[in-house]
């Protein structure tokens, strides 16, 4: 997933930049559109698992505290090393959904500059 975003971020960036006289900048947007909207969905779903993992990290931390449970520390290490991968993961989606906000504010530049 993080491939697939940021190479569809920089293939509409280079069309912004170099795009040829007959664009169809409806269809891009369109296109854009769909796009944004699988990205925000996927975003979400990785916010869920994140903040999932992030409580499921401090129960155990207070399991821990609390009770001093010595084996629940594996499974607070076994979520940590799934967390902070979800963190990185969930922090490129979203920056990157961010620029395609931009992306968009710019697709409709162009709409408006075309007459459309």
């Amino acid at each position: 997933m993080k491939n697939r975003i940021i190479t569809y971020r920089q293939r509409i960036d280079t069309l912004l930049a170099h795009s040829p006289a007959d664009t169809d900048w409806n269809a891009v947007l369109r296109e854009h559109l769909t796009q944004v909207s699988f990205f925000q969905h996927e975003r979400l779903v990785h916010l869920i698992v994140t903040v999932t993992f992030a409580l499921l990290t401090m129960i155990g931390l207070a399991v821990y505290c609390i009770a001093e449970y010595i084996p629940i520390l594996a499974l607070i290490g076994l979520l940590l090393v799934l967390l902070i991968p979800y963190i990185g993961h969930y922090y490129t989606l979203e920056n990157e959904v961010q620029k395609m906000y931009g992306q968009y504010d710019l697709i409709l530049q162009k709409l408006r500059k075309s007459g459309f």
